[in-house]
Parts: C-alpha cells; structure tokens; sequence
C-alpha cells in the first residue's frame, strides 16, 4: 500500500472550485490511486486563469496518501530577549525594510533602534484627515510617512517576483504571525489591505519592542556622526539635537525623503541618478475591467467566487518602458503629496477590494538623459528636481486644495480638453487639465502610444470611461545610494547601510522586506 505526502496540481472550473470533494477526485485520478487512499488534502496555493471564456482555477495541494499530513503550527514569532549591552544598530526609517531589519537584529542578537520622523500608526490615521478634507499635508505625518511607511496605506500588495532575492515565505508568515489573514499563504497575488495592516505594522511593532529594541517616533534623522574624515558612521542626529550612537545605520528611508538625499550630497557621500518612472493614476470603473478580465457582457455581475479583477500591462516605446505599476482593484485613489506645494496621487484599496473603481499607476521610464534640463542647477538629484517640477504643477492645474488634474484616457491620445470627467475615487476632487501638454513630452507621446497598444490588448480599456489623475510620480527613487555587491556597506563610509526602496534596492514591500532582513545580516562584521 502506497503511503507518503506529495504535491499535486490541478486545474477546475471555477464552479467546482471550492469542493473538496473534486479536490480529491481529481488528486486520486491524478495519482492513480483509489479516491479512499487519499487521506487528507491541504491548499498550498490558489490561482485564476482567466486567459479564455471559460475561468479555470489553479490549485497546489499537499497530499496525504493512506496517512494525514504533519499538524501545521500556529504562527507565531517568538524573539528571545536581548542581552543588556546588546550592540546597536541605528535604523532609519519604520517601513517595511525598517521593520524587517528590525526583527531580523534581534535574531542575531542586537539592538535596534528605529528611528520614524512621523507618527505611531493610529495617531498618523488621524492626519489623513486634512489633507483629505482640507487640502493640507503634514509634512511629517501623511500617506508616505509613518509607522508602516507608504505600504500601510497604500493596500499591502505582497505579490513579487523577487523569489531569489530570499525566502519571501518568511515575509508573508511574520505578517501573519502578526494579524494578517492566513489567505496571503496561498494566495497567487496576495494583499492584506489599508484597513488591516495598520494593526499589523502595530503588532510587529509591539513584537519589537517586546525583545528589547525602539522604535522612536517624531524622529527626524537631520545629520550623520561620521568619523574618520568622514569615512565612517557611528550614528545619527534628530531633530531635536539627540544623538544615537550605534555599530551600524541601516538606512531605510523609503523613496520619499527627499532631505535624505540632500543631506548625503552635503556630507559629500556619494550618491548616483538613476533611472525611475513618472505618469499619471488611470481609473475605471470595476466592473468594466472585470467584463475585459473574465470575458463577459458588460452588466452581468461578477461571479461570487471570484475577485475584483485586476491586470498587467507593459510595453516597450521607444527605448522607454511604458507600463501599469500598484495596480489597486477595487480601490480608491489619494493624495499622497510630501509637501504642501504639491498634488501627488497613488492607489489604495481594504481588504474586500469593494470599491466600485478600478486604478492603478500608467508610468514612463525616465532615464537620467531625460532630466538633463535640471542637471546644471540640482546635478546628481535632477531626478527628484524632475519629480518635484511636475507635482508642483499638477498642484496649479488642479488649483490648489489637493485638487488634482484631470482628463479623459481619450481626449489625452487626442489632444484637447475634456468637457467633462467621469466619476472618480478621488476625494479632494478633480479639475479638468491638459495632462499630455503638462507633462514633457518625451513622457506624454510615449504614453500616447503605450495606451493605443493596451487598448488593443484589452478592448474597452481607453474608452470614455477611462480617466486619468495627475501625478504619479513616487513609483521609486530617481537615486541609487550605492553599497558594496559582499559587504553591502556604502564602498566609502564604513557601518552605513544603504537599504531598500529608498536606496535603490527594491520596489515593493515585500522586496523592501527581504531587503531589511539582508541588511541586517550585513551587521555581522
């Protein structure tokens, strides 16, 4: 009698689905085995295929053949402790690459000390608000800074293709461990969703602090204590005049912090241009993507089984790409300005995806030959010069109050004004602008043509439904801070750990993540 566990593919009609009993059908037909000698079955990963009519589901299961599978433990994650006298090490920065790095130093046995400039995660709730409401930004409290960084309101997609950057399962079960639904383990594009995860960068916090490292809030990095004539770091300034000393600075920053990079030109640590992606936020309504994505007549309502429907597109036009980036179904759209002088938008969306609107970022390539025009007076930040001369602007056409620019998808490709806009997710409200004239047009003529493929790709897709809200422009970090390829410390300043989104080396949470936890290794020295 055979006996064991295998893994199993199989592939069902989205109506039979969810039936165990199929499940096990089809493994024992799969194995060809008799239906009783399937003991026990377990969901390791869940998938749609919906690349024809008729919708077909993906599933990988662990199988028990004529015994039951190990009992799967509960997530938990238990730190031990830190010695008194721990050595430290001085994070900046409370996003995902902070807080990874965090709890993977507290493994290794050192202290960290994470050092936030915005708020504790339900206090930066509250200063959501005006920005909203009033058009105001917090300069230090906002959608991109706080506890979580931009992830924790920006709906926590988890999907990523750095499989080989480390071991993304790890990833996914703290966040778990720490409130996350279980559904992220199996899922093929896993999402926690901006209403949850505010809980879970808080328990991870707690989980922190518990074994014995900060996490330190309303602390703003605004110098670096170097030594050696500058070549190495022993900690940081705030603020407020404090100083934190520690054995390494893990700089995590996220690709917001612009002063940052201000602050490593003045110390003269070099600091390189490097290429990012600009563009606006196209919005549809939901329901138009789901009858594109699941092949059915426009009107008829989604399956139960089945998600809000999301895409992927990207095309290459003229040595840039063009391409779909934080795709958000069933979400909203919101300001997500640093500044006060500034319209900057990006996509969320809870974790039910209920929304009746689809969005997500439309974005060109610019290479730093592209911002030539702002190199004599910004040189190595003539990127963020190039982000910022658009937020500014997209800030003048919408006319203030967080008010954004917009224009219907097909008067963009045409060139000419919308007489009017569609609905929109957008709260603070839009004003209808000549996007394709703001943006330069190595961007905008690109982005012309890059829709005119997707809408033969994905039939309905640059409609008079479609719209786009200006500007995306925080997709990543116009600058590298470069970092050596073994020891992965800056190749001129000793102890200083150039880290995730913000430095250059990821773009993603969970990239930001296994990039945290990297770094933390590098503390071994």
């Amino acid at each position: 009698m055979k006996q064991g566990i295998e893994t199993v593919d199989i592939i069902l009609p989205l109506e039979e689905s969810e039936d165990q009993d199929v499940w096990k059908k089809r493994v024992a037909r799969k194995l060809k085995l008799p239906q009783k000698a399937i003991t026990e079955l377990r969901l390791i990963k869940h998938s749609i295929d919906a690349r024809k009519a008729q919708i077909k589901i993906q599933l990988r299961l662990e199988v028990g053949i004529n015994q039951s599978l190990p009992e799967t433990p509960k997530l938990e994650m238990k730190l031990k402790s830190i010695p008194s006298g721990a050595p430290v090490v001085v994070i900046v920065g409370c996003g995902p690459a902070g807080m990874y790095a965090a709890l993977r130093c507290l493994e290794l046995g050192k202290k960290p000390i994470i050092l936030e400039r915005g708020k504790d995660a339900s206090a930066r709730r509250f200063d959501l608000g005006p920005i909203m409401r009033k058009g105001t930004v917090i300069e230090d409290s906002n959608y991109c800074f706080g506890e979580g960084g931009a992830g924790t309101y920006s709906d926590g997609k988890l999907y990523t293709r750095a499989t080989k950057r480390g071991p993304v399962r790890k990833v996914y079960e703290v966040l778990v461990s720490h409130g996350a639904p279980e559904n992220i383990l199996t899922d093929a594009h896993p999402h926690v969703g901006s209403n949850l995860l505010p809980n879970v960068v808080k328990a991870m916090r707690e989980t922190i602090i518990a074994a014995g490292g900060e996490v330190r809030f309303h602390s703003k990095v605004t110098d670096f204590l170097l030594t050696q004539g500058g070549k190495k770091i022993e900690g940081v300034v705030c603020s407020d005049g404090s100083e934190v000393k520690g054995q390494a600075v893990i700089l995590a920053t996220g690709h917001s912090a612009r002063d940052i990079y201000q602050l490593l030109e003045k110390k003269s640590i070099f600091i390189e241009q490097k290429a990012f992606a600009v563009g606006m936020r196209i919005e549809h309504p939901q329901p138009l993507i789901d009858s594109i994505q699941y092949s059915y007549e426009r009107g008829t309502e989604r399956h139960r089984m089945l998600p809000a429907a999301r895409y992927r597109l990207a095309s290459k036009i003229e040595g840039r790409g063009v391409h779909s980036f934080c795709m958000c179904p069933g979400g909203f759209i919101v300001p997500a300005a640093t500044e006060n002088d500034e319209v900057v938008v990006n996509g969320m969306s809870l974790s039910r995806r209920g929304s009746p609107f689809a969005n997500s970022g439309m974005v060109v390539t610019v290479e730093p030959e592209d911002t030539v025009e702002f190199q004599a007076e910004h040189g190595v930040l003539a990127g963020i010069a190039f982000q910022k001369h658009l937020e500014v602007a997209a800030s003048k056409a919408g006319g203030g109050m967080q008010k954004a620019p917009g224009q219907r998808v097909v008067d963009f490709i045409a060139g000419k004004q919308s007489d009017t806009l569609p609905e929109t997710s957008y709260f603070p409200g839009l004003t209808s602008s000549r996007i394709d004239l703001i943006l330069p047009d190595c961007i905008s003529s690109r982005m012309k043509k890059g829709l005119e493929q997707f809408g033969q790709s994905m039939s309905g897709y640059i409609g008079e439904e479609a719209n786009f809200l200006g500007f995306e422009t925080r997709t990543s970090s116009p600058v590298r801070v470069p970092r050596d390829e073994r020891s992965l410390h800056h190749p001129d300043v000793e102890g200083l750990i150039p880290c995730g989104e913000g430095a250059g080396y990821a773009g993603g949470i969970v990239s930001a993540a296994l990039d945290g936890m990297k770094c933390a290794d590098a503390t071994v020295f």
